[in-house]
């Protein structure tokens, strides 16, 4: 056979390998922030593709969408295109864990993310498989494509998902292949393979896609959008939203259900030992929910609609990796889809990905410079996380180029700190779920203030504009400004005001109080008392929710922000690149060896390495104080 010619494709500053929502994300940051910017991947129709749920949000994801909006990501704003249900999530409970869920049409969230993607000026959209990652004195120089291309750039940055010699399994059936009927990528492991990357192999799933006529949604719950459609991008807050939004519906698996999945368990690729890969636990398959809840005599199946121009619909929490046949009997013993058409098959699907612990909390690999990884190749799952890791690559790919300052986010700044931190501090065993717990601080962190906490950040580094930061400012002014107002404004205990109070439940006043203390009474709140408010000038939704939120968690938002100020002190206290923990007496064994692995920056960061204890960390506090000491008696 006769030897590939090869050729220069091109010369450019950042290469994203992949379009999927980190490539989007990482593509879009380093266009602009002026860098020549070329975006490959192997389908231009995989563009911010939707294989798996239609939607965008949702518990911990919601926050995730708003801090990508906030440091001027595009996500939020895609969404609030092509949105068709909108609802907020967990209002019954604190603010801390309201989180905005939206169903998406996926084809025009494809539509608009490739329309942005070809407007940009810095950026080229290239179909193209890469075969290579050409690293010369451990920096990268730039990829190679399957037909021979050359493509030299200064950084790189993988966002792969699941095309790693990703592999769909269904019953005894499995096949090369890439999510929803794309082509899988199986060169590019074996050259990651032969730069020194060690990869592993996880799997994913994802339900069958059904006919809308052919279900029956008379016996199912109707799940409406909200009536006040909130949207993600702070740059539409003030917007209407005059759309007619679809509904959702609500239905349940029965006892035959889970006896037909009983019946088959052996025919399962994943009880039958065939895949190798680790699946979510958090978004488990219908199998596994009847095998480990065998108490329960249902789960609840959501019926989603995947877009305005289809008659595909979602079925959500009915992921399998049955044979066809067993798939279709059992879907059909869900209340409603007795007659149920199927138009995709579910299937698992397992691919490569990278242990995140080999790279810097910038994203870039630890042994070769300027190369950078995002998205599910890091062990992550979901939309959300994926977007939010391409951002942050992005960033630090141009950052590198232009030798300025790393940008990080920590833990108490933002989810995105989270998900980063726990990926590369504490790697993941299994696909990685950003939830609300998993952050300390997630008073501080709420969606709603995504904007306060993170547009200057994003602005500084030459993303978010200028006329988002200014609206900012403007809203952090109006913030204040009527905080200021209430604690100054006094009401007094005369009839009028003790009469309106009993109104609303409240006790009677014995002293003047201000209204900014009157909030803080657990039965009142910032609308609530407006009939004691003869200074009251009507203001944004948005200003009026921070204000009530800052008077009313003002005790809690205290705590935690002493407690962020111990966090610091810990991040602040750096570890030298150079150090070799073996030869730092008093650590354990185990810490040495992990402490080696990872790299920490930080005391605070080798505080959350697991098999790193407190001792561990007594002792390297008294190492790099022994240091300074050294240090300052040279300097002396």
């Amino acid at each position: 056979m006769e030897e590939l010619k090869k050729y220069v494709g091109g010369d450019y500053d950042v290469i994203v390998i992949g379009a999927g929502h980190a490539g989007c994300e990482a593509a879009l940051a380093s266009a602009r922030m002026g860098m020549k910017t070329l975006m490959l991947t192997m389908s231009l129709d995989s563009i911010a593709l939707m294989p798996c749920n239609p939607n965008i949000g949702g518990t911990g994801k919601g926050h995730l969408v708003r801090e990508i909006d906030a440091l001027g990501g595009e996500m939020a704003i895609n969404i609030d295109k092509s949105f068709i249900q909108s609802r907020m999530l967990n209002t019954s409970k604190g603010p801390a864990v309201h989180s905005l869920r939206v169903q998406a049409d996926k084809n025009k969230y494809h539509r608009e993310m490739k329309r942005v993607l070809e407007d940009e000026k810095n950026l080229t959209l290239q179909q193209g498989e890469v075969v290579e990652i050409i690293v010369e004195d451990n920096v990268v120089k730039g990829v190679e494509t399957r037909t021979g291309a050359i493509y030299n750039g200064k950084a790189v940055i993988l966002c792969t998902g699941t095309y790693l010699r990703g592999r769909i399994y269904m019953g005894e059936v499995n096949f090369e292949g890439g999510p929803n009927g794309l082509f899988p990528s199986n060169i590019l492991s074996e050259a990651l393979k032969k730069i020194g990357i060690k990869l592993r192999r996880f799997k994913t799933g994802t339900p069958a896609r059904v006919h809308r006529d052919s279900i029956n949604f008379d016996v199912m719950e109707v799940q409406p959008g909200d009536e006040e459609i909130i949207p993600f991008s702070f740059l539409n807050i003030d917007k209407k939203f005059d759309i007619e939004q679809v509904p959702c519906y609500l239905t349940y698996t029965t006892a035959e259900t889970h006896e037909i999945i009983r019946k088959n368990l052996d025919r399962s690729p994943m009880y039958a030992g065939v895949i190798e890969g680790v699946g979510p636990r958090y978004c488990p398959s219908i199998e596994d929910k009847v095998v480990r809840f065998s108490d329960k005599e249902k789960h609840q199946i959501f019926i989603e609609p995947e877009g305005l121009d289809t008659k595909e619909m979602y079925v959500q929490g009915m992921s399998s990796a049955l044979p066809e046949e067993v798939q279709k009997e059992m879907y059909r013993t869900v209340i409603g889809l007795e007659n149920v058409q199927f138009m995709r098959d579910a299937y698992a699907i397992e691919y490569d990905c990278i242990d995140p612990t080999i790279l810097k909390s910038t994203l870039e690999y630890k042994n070769i410079s300027n190369l950078f990884f995002a998205g599910q190749i890091n062990g992550s799952s979901g939309y959300e996380e994926a977007a939010a890791q391409g951002l942050i690559a992005g960033i630090n790919a141009v950052q590198n180029i232009k030798g300025k300052e790393p940008f990080t986010l920590d833990r108490s700044e933002a989810y995105i700190g989270v998900l980063i931190d726990d990926l590369v501090t504490k790697g993941t065993n299994e696909p990685y779920r950003m939830m609300t717990s998993r952050a300390e601080y997630r008073l501080i962190l709420r969606q709603d203030n995504a904007d306060l906490r993170l547009t200057e950040k994003g602005y500084k580094v030459g993303l978010a504009s200028e006329d988002r930061y200014k609206k900012v400012l403007y809203k952090r002014e109006m913030i204040e400004k009527e905080l200021n107002r209430l604690k100054k404004t006094k009401v007094t205990p005369i009839v009028t005001v003790n009469n309106i109070l009993a109104n609303l439940g409240s006790a009677e006043l014995k002293t003047p109080i201000s209204l900014y203390d009157l909030i803080k009474r657990p039965e009142l709140g910032y609308e609530t008392i407006s009939k004691l408010d003869e200074e009251r000038v009507e203001l944004p939704r948005e200003i009026r929710i921070q204000v009530e939120i800052q008077i009313k968690y003002e005790g809690y938002i205290k705590k935690q922000m002493a407690q962020i100020d111990q966090f610091k002190k810990l991040e602040e206290k750096k570890l030298p690149e150079d150090i070799d923990y073996v030869d730092v007496k008093g650590l354990s064994n185990e810490a040495k060896q992990k402490l080696n692995d990872i790299r920490p920056d930080s005391v605070g960061q080798a505080s959350r390495i697991s098999g790193v204890s407190p001792a561990d960390i007594n002792v390297l506090l008294i190492y790099l104080e022994q240091k300074r000491r050294i240090r300052s008696g040279k300097n002396d």
